[in-house]
């Protein structure tokens, strides 16, 4: 009897996960002469399905609402205490000081200003994870996958807990507000710095209340979104549908308008991909990735 292996790959659906698997497929071709009529060079084929010796990586399930991603752990909730230490001090110093000396206009331009760059870096940091890189991405890549998973199932936003949504933006707020708290005393640059700060570590709460229903909003965060201080639920809703590229700030959105209707982002990435010869994945025609999967009837009846 003579062997002749061949390989052959197939994609198998997991019964637990939504993405495609790898599975592979070992096809042992032998001769036989067990069957009289055959002739003794007939090949017989023999599937044995073998698991791949490293699975295709793939997106996580479906999140259910009580998954224990979306709840906030005591390591969450030190480093969102500790961002917001580091804001309010830098916050602080910038009052005292203006006091001190007799300042009121300058310092209060600075937060101001602060507080509009806050919302177009968001914007910049936003429309780069939702175009460039994946889970393997070095220091982003949990980020992208979050915000991939995000667009996917848009909806658990508003089921994370507090800590849980904002504890990757306070302890990157933490290091870089810490160091300026302690050296510097200018009212005017702990201005900027709190209020920059203190929008770029609360923006996921913005999102978050962008995607929330208005009847269980809080009534100031209304005011505030219909005043145009905040992100509105309409306006990031352009967001989620097709063509996914525009209204990507997400502290108050000021900047969206000015920068869809420039196109500033399509002209980067041009000179991205001119540059580099990356494409951004809004090029792409949108995957079953991008497409919403909405909340199941019994999941809205636990609410």
């Amino acid at each position: 009897m003579s062997i002749l292996p061949q390989h052959k790959y197939y994609l198998a659906r997991s019964p637990t996960h939504y993405p495609w698997h790898r599975k592979r497929v070992i096809f042992s071709a032998t001769t036989t002469t067990t069957n009289p009529k055959s002739s003794p060079d007939q090949l017989t084929i023999e599937p044995q399905l073998v698991n791949p010796p490293n699975p295709v990586p793939s997106i996580s399930s479906r999140p259910v609402l009580n998954d224990p991603s979306l709840q906030s752990t005591w390591s969450h909730r030190t480093w969102v205490a500790t961002g917001c230490t580091t804001v309010l001090v830098s916050l602080a110093k910038g009052i005292v000081g203006a006091a001190h000396s007799h300042i009121w206009f300058e310092p209060m331009l600075a937060g101001y200003i602060g507080y509009i760059l806050a919302d177009l870096g968001s914007g910049v940091y936003h429309w780069g994870i939702d175009n460039y890189g994946n889970e393997s991405t070095p220091i982003f890549g949990n980020q992208i996958e979050a915000f991939q998973g995000h667009h996917k199932w848009p909806w658990t936003i508003t089921r994370r807990q507090f800590a849980n949504n904002l504890h990757a933006l306070a302890r990157t707020v933490a290091f870089f507000v810490l160091p300026i708290d302690l050296v510097c005393n200018d009212p005017i640059v702990n201005s900027f710095v709190g209020v920059c700060a203190g929008c770029i570590m609360f923006s996921q709460q913005f999102h978050a209340w962008a995607h929330g229903t208005k009847s269980k909003l809080p009534p100031p965060v209304v005011a505030l979104q219909d005043a145009g201080l905040l992100v509105s639920r309409s306006q990031h809703a352009a967001h989620h549908r097709q063509p996914y590229n525009n209204n990507y700030c997400i502290v108050s959105g000021v900047w969206n308008e000015f920068l869809d209707k420039n196109k500033v982002f399509e002209a980067l990435e041009m000179a991205l991909y001119f540059k580099l010869g990356v494409r951004p994945r809004s090029w792409s025609e949108p995957t079953s990735d991008w497409t919403e999967d909405a909340e199941t009837t019994s999941q809205v009846a636990v609410q």
